[in-house]
């Protein structure tokens, strides 16, 4: 098989938001795909229509962009593909490969409760199986099922894997509102874009053998397989939202960087040696369906936020100022312009785990009146220290350069006369400044400010001591 044959495919239902499971499962065939030079399909699968939605096509397309999971064609949407579903359940009943089922509901259920009541598997016992019958209100399509036989394939992640054929139904490939099944459309679209291979979660080994029955029922040739471990929590546990299984706009909106979802996406249930950090030019050089392993994955919140802190100190002010200024209007704050932008991100990107923790600390700088962390106003902005803060306030207004440097310069020269070192002045004063115990270096917080400000911020305070009782 040429790379140029190589096509692989992302099949999302939207009856939800795309989740941590679903992206993985993206990301390895758009991996795959992209490093052997092959192509990337997007298909939505939504003929589900009570529950599919048009908001959550968007999110799921919105997140594959996001993800920068970028698709080679489609969308495809399988509510607009019934006359491909029509033509394979046609041909499978001219070659006497399915037939017609006239058993009603009620019939079905009954004897799935005696086959149940005997211990044995409730399946369909094939009583319209050689009638011939054609077709007719309420009636379904079945395929017809080897009964005897295995059906096997060789997966590309579990190794050879088999089903005794005799332990599979009948299976119903339209049903009685003339609608396909969830296995027909899957086969008869991957057929007809030319799906090379199918690689999806483990939670689908025992749908394989089903439509390999299928595709054999067509006369066509089968994909090859993958099918990817589950992913776990930290306590072993499946995933689930007390773990962070939410969806992938969430962790958006959370102030994660794409490529650190991305990378730690990758990392669960694949390695490259020890390797943790990649580029996505990395990622796509170094996949290997041979490197998935076959136990599961774990998910870890705590590392996923560390791997985007490191992104967010790795990556360039410029990017970063692009991706705060949403965060900063979320929380109602005025954009600064792009010079003061990247002042705020060089100085508080070393310090900062997401976009969100990002924007609060830079809270304060747009506020025109900050509160005082009560904390810190009791044990910081006491009278004592008054006195000390007045004349700091003093030297600061004949400071001609408010810069680091020559605050750096006004600061010893104060510290030398009083005789004190910096950590006396640096709490009191980060609190009058900031309003909180925690903030960037204080010569840092200073310069953003600018001079105007940080001294009306100051004497504010000084007041606020005055007034103490």
């Amino acid at each position: 098989m040429s790379q140029e044959d190589i096509v692989t495919r992302f099949p999302p239902s939207p009856t939800g938001y795309l989740h941590i499971g679903g992206a993985r499962t993206a990301l390895f065939n758009w991996l795959f795909s992209r490093q052997k030079g092959g192509k990337f399909v997007l298909r939505i699968e939504d003929t589900d229509r009570e529950r599919s939605s048009e908001e959550a096509t968007r999110a799921i397309l919105e997140s594959m962009e996001w993800l920068g999971l970028d698709w080679d064609e489609g969308p495809y949407f399988q509510s607009q593909r019934n006359h491909i579903y029509d033509a394979a359940i046609e041909k499978l009943l001219s070659t006497a490969q399915a037939y017609h089922c006239h058993c009603p509901p009620e019939i079905l259920e009954q004897k799935r409760r005696e086959a149940s009541s005997k211990g044995l598997k409730p399946k369909y016992d094939g009583q319209c199986r050689e009638l011939g019958l054609g077709s007719a209100p309420g009636s379904v399509v079945r395929l017809k099922t080897p009964l005897s036989g295995v059906t096997q394939f060789d997966d590309l992640v579990k190794g050879p894997i088999s089903f005794d054929n005799e332990e599979l139904d009948d299976l119903v490939l339209r049903r009685s509102d003339g609608s396909p099944t969830y296995h027909l459309a899957v086969v008869a679209d991957d057929i007809s874009l030319g799906i090379t291979f199918v690689i999806r979660g483990d939670d689908h080994v025992n749908n394989t053998p089903r439509q390999i029955l299928i595709y054999k029922a067509l006369g066509e040739p089968l994909p090859r397989y993958a099918h990817l471990p589950m992913i776990l929590g930290p306590d072993k546990q499946r995933l689930s939202k007390r773990h962070g299984a939410m969806s992938v706009l969430e962790y958006r909106d959370m102030g994660f960087l794409p490529h650190a979802l991305l990378n730690s996406l990758a990392r669960l249930g694949w390695s490259h040696g020890d390797q943790e950090k990649f580029t996505r030019e990395a990622l796509i050089e170094s996949f290997s369906l041979k490197n998935v392993g076959k136990a599961a994955g774990v998910f870890n919140l705590e590392k996923l936020l560390d791997l985007n802190g490191w992104y967010i100190r790795e990556s360039t002010d410029s990017f970063l100022a692009k991706e705060l200024s949403p965060f900063l209007e979320r929380l109602g704050l005025e954009n600064p312009g792009e010079e003061m932008l990247l002042k705020i991100v060089a100085i508080l990107k070393v310090r900062s785990k997401t976009l969100v923790e990002m924007a609060e600390g830079a809270r304060f700088l747009f506020q025109k009146e900050i509160a005082y962390e009560k904390k810190g106003d009791d044990k910081f902005l006491k009278p004592a220290l008054l006195e000390l803060l007045e004349d700091l306030l003093g030297e600061l207004e004949r400071t001609p350069e408010f810069d680091q440097i020559g605050l750096e310069k006004t600061f010893t020269t104060f510290m030398e006369k009083k005789e004190i070192k910096l950590r006396k002045i640096a709490q009191p004063l980060r609190v009058a400044l900031t309003g909180k115990t925690a903030s960037p270096g204080i010569f840092e917080v200073m310069e953003l400010l600018g001079k105007e400000r940080g001294l009306e911020r100051l004497r504010r305070a000084i007041t606020h001591i005055r007034e103490k009782p």
